[in-house]
């Protein structure tokens, strides 16, 4: 797996990036519409206002060895298909309408980027470019757009498409967490034609997700720990992020590579 080498740097340079289609745009249009919705509980992060206005290149954000071998290690050590999970009851019903990387609209929460980078693992587990990626979550409060009370509205919902390195980014806020669950972030792999590859879900680390019910605006500890969720009874380990890293105050990076 690849994972994140330089966090800070990593934030800087999605302040710098937006939902066009060549991922580009300028930093002031970043916070003026990126940001929406998260200062109710976090200030503008720490990361949105101390970057250098340097172009950051994506291959920087690794160690040049993990990133030139990472292919190579995954391929003879642990190539293997991500889990297979539900998909549960809250699947983005219209996916193709929300190709964007900011997908917090008017919900509120600590600010996290998500990371995901879609290996092949028929290919030796190299990087695979040109695939749909979908995610979803609930709200700080454990509710989905588009069902129940929220039939109308669309936040925590976005697709983005692969990369040359496999790789796609999303502007979000931590997830809550609802009855009987742990908390999760939901993920499905899919071609060009809209045909599903995998659909998985991604797990947290107890302390971080711990540290972020205890602050204000979250509803406490979940009532389910990830041990006891019966979707990841049989797969924690693989479902789980590669790596969270950050603060309440500056916002959290995730970083996961799904594997197809």
């Amino acid at each position: 797996m690849r994972y994140l080498k330089h966090v800070e740097q990593l934030k800087c340079f999605f302040s710098q990036k937006g939902a066009t289609n060549d991922n580009i745009m300028d930093r002031k249009n970043f916070i003026k519409k990126g940001l929406v919705g998260i200062g109710a509980l976090t200030t503008i992060p720490t990361f949105l206002t101390s970057c250098s206005k340097e172009e950051i290149n994506a291959s920087d954000l690794f160690d040049s060895s993990e990133s030139s071998n990472a292919s190579a290690t995954d391929s003879s050590d642990s190539c293997t298909i991500s889990p297979s999970e539900t998909e549960g009851p809250y699947p983005i019903k219209t996916p193709a309408q929300y190709v964007r990387e900011n997908i917090v609209s008017d919900r509120t929460g600590v600010a996290m980027l998500m990371i995901i980078n879609v290996q092949d693992a028929s290919n030796g587990c190299i990087p695979l470019e040109g695939v749909l990626v979908d995610v979803w979550h609930c709200d700080k409060d454990g509710n989905y757009s588009q069902y129940n009370n929220y039939t109308s509205a669309n936040f925590l919902r976005g697709r983005q498409t692969t990369d040359g390195n496999g790789q796609v980014s999303f502007i979000s806020i931590f997830p809550g967490w609802y009855r009987g669950r742990a908390p999760h972030i939901h993920i499905e792999i899919s071609d060009t034609n809209g045909s599903s590859l995998l659909v998985s879900q991604i797990a947290f680390p107890k302390d971080i997700y711990t540290e972020v019910y205890n602050s204000s605006g979250y509803n406490g500890a979940p009532d389910t720990s990830n041990e006891q969720d019966n979707i990841f009874s049989d797969s924690l380990s693989q479902n789980m992020a590669d790596d969270v890293s950050g603060n309440i105050t500056d916002g959290y990076t995730l970083a996961k590579t799904i594997v197809v």
